[in-house]
Protein backbone atom coordinates (compact mmCIF):
# COMPACT_ATOMS: atom_id res chain seq x y z
CA UNK A 1 0.00 0.00 0.00
CA UNK A 2 2.90 2.60 0.65
CA UNK A 3 4.52 1.40 -2.29
CA UNK A 4 0.99 2.29 -4.32
CA UNK A 5 1.06 5.51 -2.25
CA UNK A 6 4.63 6.62 -3.31
CA UNK A 7 3.51 5.80 -6.73
CA UNK A 8 1.12 7.74 -6.77
CA UNK A 9 2.83 11.08 -5.35
CA UNK A 10 5.55 10.73 -7.78
CA UNK A 11 3.36 10.60 -10.75
CA UNK A 12 1.31 13.31 -9.23
CA UNK A 13 4.66 15.74 -8.94
CA UNK A 14 5.80 14.40 -12.87
CA UNK A 15 2.23 15.39 -13.70
CA UNK A 16 3.13 18.78 -12.18
CA UNK A 17 6.13 18.86 -13.71
CA UNK A 18 5.02 18.22 -17.07
CA UNK A 19 2.74 20.41 -16.45
CA UNK A 20 5.01 23.68 -15.83
CA UNK A 21 7.23 22.68 -18.69
CA UNK A 22 4.41 22.65 -21.13
CA UNK A 23 3.57 26.26 -19.92
CA UNK A 24 6.62 27.59 -20.13
CA UNK A 25 7.01 26.14 -23.71
CA UNK A 26 3.43 28.17 -24.65
CA UNK A 27 4.22 31.48 -23.11
CA UNK A 28 6.85 32.93 -25.51
CA UNK A 29 9.69 33.71 -23.47
CA UNK A 30 10.75 36.92 -21.74
CA UNK A 31 14.48 36.75 -23.53
CA UNK A 32 12.94 37.95 -26.88
CA UNK A 33 13.06 41.43 -25.19
CA UNK A 34 16.89 41.88 -25.63
CA UNK A 35 19.39 44.20 -23.00
CA UNK A 36 19.33 47.40 -23.92
CA UNK A 37 21.08 50.44 -22.04
CA UNK A 38 21.09 54.56 -22.57
CA UNK A 39 24.09 56.83 -21.44
CA UNK A 40 23.27 60.72 -21.43
CA UNK A 41 25.59 63.05 -19.68
CA UNK A 42 26.91 60.19 -17.17
CA UNK A 43 23.41 58.68 -16.64
CA UNK A 44 22.60 55.22 -17.49
CA UNK A 45 18.83 54.14 -18.18
CA UNK A 46 18.83 50.29 -18.73
CA UNK A 47 15.93 49.09 -20.88
CA UNK A 48 14.57 46.04 -22.73
CA UNK A 49 13.58 46.21 -26.31
CA UNK A 50 11.61 43.98 -28.32
CA UNK A 51 11.41 44.01 -32.32
CA UNK A 52 8.67 43.30 -34.68
CA UNK A 53 9.25 39.33 -36.37
CA UNK A 54 11.23 39.82 -38.54
CA UNK A 55 12.37 43.29 -38.13
CA UNK A 56 13.12 45.11 -41.41
CA UNK A 57 14.82 48.18 -41.31
CA UNK A 58 13.86 49.40 -44.45
CA UNK A 59 10.59 48.85 -43.23
CA UNK A 60 8.61 51.38 -40.64
CA UNK A 61 6.83 50.55 -36.86
CA UNK A 62 5.06 51.69 -34.09
CA UNK A 63 6.87 52.47 -31.19
CA UNK A 64 4.98 51.74 -27.54
CA UNK A 65 6.73 52.85 -24.74
CA UNK A 66 5.57 51.02 -21.28
CA UNK A 67 6.68 52.44 -17.94
CA UNK A 68 6.73 50.43 -15.01
CA UNK A 69 5.62 50.50 -11.33
CA UNK A 70 7.42 51.68 -8.39
CA UNK A 71 8.17 47.89 -7.56
CA UNK A 72 9.97 47.01 -10.40
CA UNK A 73 12.76 49.87 -9.82
CA UNK A 74 16.02 48.78 -9.46
CA UNK A 75 18.95 47.82 -11.85
CA UNK A 76 18.99 44.62 -13.04
CA UNK A 77 17.01 45.14 -16.36
CA UNK A 78 14.87 42.16 -15.42
CA UNK A 79 11.92 43.41 -13.28
CA UNK A 80 10.16 46.15 -15.36
CA UNK A 81 9.04 43.17 -17.74
CA UNK A 82 7.02 41.61 -14.45
CA UNK A 83 3.61 42.88 -15.54
CA UNK A 84 2.69 44.04 -19.38
CA UNK A 85 5.05 42.11 -21.58
CA UNK A 86 2.99 38.91 -22.06
CA UNK A 87 1.05 41.54 -23.72
CA UNK A 88 3.02 42.44 -26.11
CA UNK A 89 4.70 38.62 -26.64
CA UNK A 90 1.23 37.36 -27.41
CA UNK A 91 1.69 35.59 -30.97
CA UNK A 92 -1.42 36.58 -31.79
CA UNK A 93 -0.27 40.39 -30.94
CA UNK A 94 3.01 40.16 -32.68
CA UNK A 95 1.64 38.66 -35.68
CA UNK A 96 -1.27 41.33 -36.23
CA UNK A 97 0.07 44.54 -34.41
CA UNK A 98 3.97 44.51 -35.12
CA UNK A 99 5.95 46.98 -33.39
CA UNK A 100 9.32 48.15 -31.29
CA UNK A 101 8.20 48.06 -27.67
CA UNK A 102 10.47 49.60 -24.90
CA UNK A 103 10.09 48.98 -21.20
CA UNK A 104 13.04 50.86 -19.60
CA UNK A 105 14.05 50.52 -15.75
CA UNK A 106 13.86 53.18 -13.35
CA UNK A 107 16.76 52.81 -10.88
CA UNK A 108 16.25 51.99 -7.17
CA UNK A 109 15.66 55.83 -5.83
CA UNK A 110 14.48 57.44 -9.17
CA UNK A 111 10.88 57.91 -9.85
CA UNK A 112 9.32 58.48 -13.26
CA UNK A 113 7.18 61.56 -12.45
CA UNK A 114 8.08 64.36 -10.69
CA UNK A 115 6.44 64.74 -7.31
CA UNK A 116 6.65 64.56 -3.69
CA UNK A 117 4.58 61.54 -1.89
CA UNK A 118 2.86 61.28 1.10
CA UNK A 119 3.12 57.83 2.22
CA UNK A 120 1.61 58.16 5.72
CA UNK A 121 -1.63 58.64 4.51
CA UNK A 122 -3.84 55.69 2.97
CA UNK A 123 -4.07 56.56 -0.13
CA UNK A 124 -0.82 57.94 -0.80
CA UNK A 125 -0.81 61.75 -1.21
CA UNK A 126 0.62 62.97 -4.05
CA UNK A 127 2.33 66.35 -4.78
CA UNK A 128 2.83 66.62 -8.48
CA UNK A 129 6.08 68.92 -9.52
CA UNK A 130 5.97 69.66 -13.48
CA UNK A 131 6.96 72.92 -13.22
CA UNK A 132 10.60 71.44 -12.40
CA UNK A 133 13.01 69.71 -14.44
CA UNK A 134 12.34 66.24 -15.05
CA UNK A 135 13.29 63.55 -12.73
CA UNK A 136 17.07 62.01 -14.15
CA UNK A 137 15.12 58.83 -14.84
CA UNK A 138 12.35 60.67 -17.14
CA UNK A 139 14.75 62.44 -18.44
CA UNK A 140 16.85 59.84 -19.80
CA UNK A 141 13.71 58.01 -21.11
CA UNK A 142 12.69 61.26 -23.04
CA UNK A 143 15.96 61.09 -24.24
CA UNK A 144 16.25 57.65 -25.50
CA UNK A 145 12.68 58.26 -26.85
CA UNK A 146 14.02 61.00 -29.05
CA UNK A 147 16.94 59.01 -30.45
CA UNK A 148 14.44 56.06 -31.43
CA UNK A 149 11.81 57.98 -33.34
CA UNK A 150 14.30 59.78 -34.85
CA UNK A 151 15.26 56.38 -36.71
CA UNK A 152 13.99 56.10 -40.52
CA UNK A 153 12.41 52.92 -39.35
CA UNK A 154 10.11 54.44 -37.01
CA UNK A 155 6.35 55.52 -37.79
CA UNK A 156 6.91 58.79 -36.57
CA UNK A 157 2.30 59.14 -36.31
CA UNK A 158 2.27 56.27 -34.30
CA UNK A 159 4.32 56.79 -31.16
CA UNK A 160 2.41 55.61 -27.82
CA UNK A 161 2.84 55.71 -23.99
CA UNK A 162 1.45 53.52 -21.56
CA UNK A 163 2.22 52.70 -17.87
CA UNK A 164 0.98 51.60 -14.59
CA UNK A 165 0.96 52.91 -11.30
CA UNK A 166 4.49 54.50 -11.29
CA UNK A 167 4.27 54.36 -14.70
CA UNK A 168 0.88 55.51 -15.12
CA UNK A 169 1.90 58.59 -13.27
CA UNK A 170 4.41 58.74 -15.75
CA UNK A 171 2.70 58.35 -18.79
CA UNK A 172 0.59 61.37 -17.54
CA UNK A 173 3.75 63.42 -17.01
CA UNK A 174 5.54 62.29 -20.59
CA UNK A 175 2.64 63.46 -22.79
CA UNK A 176 2.74 66.65 -21.18
CA UNK A 177 6.50 67.41 -21.50
CA UNK A 178 6.48 65.80 -25.34
CA UNK A 179 2.83 66.17 -26.04
CA UNK A 180 4.60 66.41 -29.93
CA UNK A 181 5.64 63.32 -29.83
CA UNK A 182 2.69 60.43 -28.89
CA UNK A 183 -0.22 59.53 -30.42
CA UNK A 184 -2.23 57.90 -27.71
CA UNK A 185 -1.87 57.22 -23.79
CA UNK A 186 -2.91 54.49 -21.65
CA UNK A 187 -2.62 55.34 -17.84
CA UNK A 188 -3.31 52.65 -15.63
CA UNK A 189 -3.84 53.67 -11.98
CA UNK A 190 -1.87 56.81 -12.17
CA UNK A 191 -2.51 60.34 -11.75
CA UNK A 192 -1.38 63.62 -12.17
CA UNK A 193 -1.74 66.88 -12.35
CA UNK A 194 -4.78 68.01 -13.86
CA UNK A 195 -3.85 71.79 -14.94
CA UNK A 196 -1.57 70.15 -17.39
CA UNK A 197 -3.72 68.86 -19.61
CA UNK A 198 -4.25 71.54 -21.73
CA UNK A 199 -0.71 70.62 -23.73
CA UNK A 200 -2.30 67.58 -25.33
CA UNK A 201 -5.88 67.10 -23.63
CA UNK A 202 -7.01 68.05 -27.46
CA UNK A 203 -4.50 66.17 -29.52
CA UNK A 204 -3.79 62.99 -27.59
CA UNK A 205 -6.36 60.53 -27.11
CA UNK A 206 -6.32 58.65 -23.40
CA UNK A 207 -7.78 55.32 -22.22
CA UNK A 208 -7.29 55.90 -18.82
CA UNK A 209 -7.91 52.78 -15.87
CA UNK A 210 -8.45 52.45 -13.06
CA UNK A 211 -9.60 50.24 -9.82
CA UNK A 212 -12.16 51.72 -7.60
CA UNK A 213 -10.78 50.06 -4.87
CA UNK A 214 -7.74 51.23 -5.12
CA UNK A 215 -6.08 52.24 -1.57
CA UNK A 216 -2.82 52.54 -2.99
CA UNK A 217 -3.39 55.34 -5.47
CA UNK A 218 -6.87 57.36 -5.03
CA UNK A 219 -8.68 56.10 -8.27
CA UNK A 220 -9.92 59.78 -7.98
CA UNK A 221 -6.32 61.02 -9.18
CA UNK A 222 -7.88 59.25 -12.45
CA UNK A 223 -11.11 60.81 -12.27
CA UNK A 224 -10.01 64.12 -12.05
CA UNK A 225 -7.32 64.15 -15.12
CA UNK A 226 -10.21 62.57 -16.58
CA UNK A 227 -12.19 65.32 -16.00
CA UNK A 228 -10.06 68.06 -16.65
CA UNK A 229 -9.37 66.71 -20.23
CA UNK A 230 -13.11 67.48 -20.91
CA UNK A 231 -12.97 70.36 -19.58
CA UNK A 232 -9.82 71.20 -21.76
CA UNK A 233 -12.11 70.06 -24.70
CA UNK A 234 -10.69 66.48 -24.86
CA UNK A 235 -13.14 62.93 -24.77
CA UNK A 236 -10.82 60.50 -22.74
CA UNK A 237 -11.51 56.98 -22.61
CA UNK A 238 -12.19 56.05 -19.31
CA UNK A 239 -12.45 52.52 -17.44
CA UNK A 240 -12.89 52.03 -13.18
CA UNK A 241 -13.23 48.47 -12.67
CA UNK A 242 -15.43 48.33 -9.41
CA UNK A 243 -13.72 44.84 -8.36
CA UNK A 244 -10.19 46.03 -8.74
CA UNK A 245 -7.89 47.55 -6.00
CA UNK A 246 -4.47 48.44 -7.20
CA UNK A 247 -3.78 45.83 -9.32
CA UNK A 248 -6.27 46.97 -12.12
CA UNK A 249 -3.56 46.67 -14.43
CA UNK A 250 -4.67 42.60 -14.70
CA UNK A 251 -7.75 43.14 -15.97
CA UNK A 252 -6.57 46.45 -18.01
CA UNK A 253 -4.20 43.96 -19.36
CA UNK A 254 -6.95 41.62 -20.18
CA UNK A 255 -8.91 44.41 -22.02
CA UNK A 256 -9.13 42.35 -25.12
CA UNK A 257 -9.72 45.76 -27.47
CA UNK A 258 -6.91 47.38 -25.81
CA UNK A 259 -3.64 47.11 -27.97
CA UNK A 260 -6.03 47.39 -31.06
CA UNK A 261 -7.46 50.81 -29.59
CA UNK A 262 -4.33 52.20 -29.21
CA UNK A 263 -2.71 51.31 -32.45
CA UNK A 264 -5.38 52.50 -34.15
CA UNK A 265 -4.74 56.01 -33.02
CA UNK A 266 -2.50 57.82 -35.12
CA UNK A 267 -1.39 62.13 -35.24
Amino acid sequence: MKHQFLILVFSVVALSSCAVKAQQQTEPSKELFSYEYHIENGDTLNYRMLLPKNFDESKTYPVVLMLHGAGERGNDNKKQLAHGSQLFLNETTRDSLPAIVIFPQCPRKDYWSKLEADRSTKPITFNYKYKDAPTTAMALVMDLMDELVAQPYVKADQVYAMGLSMGGMGTFEIIYRKPEMFAAAIPICGGGNPESVTAYAQTIPLWILHGAKDDVVDPKLSLNMASAIISAGGFPKLTLYDFANHNSWDPAFAEPELLNWLFSKTK
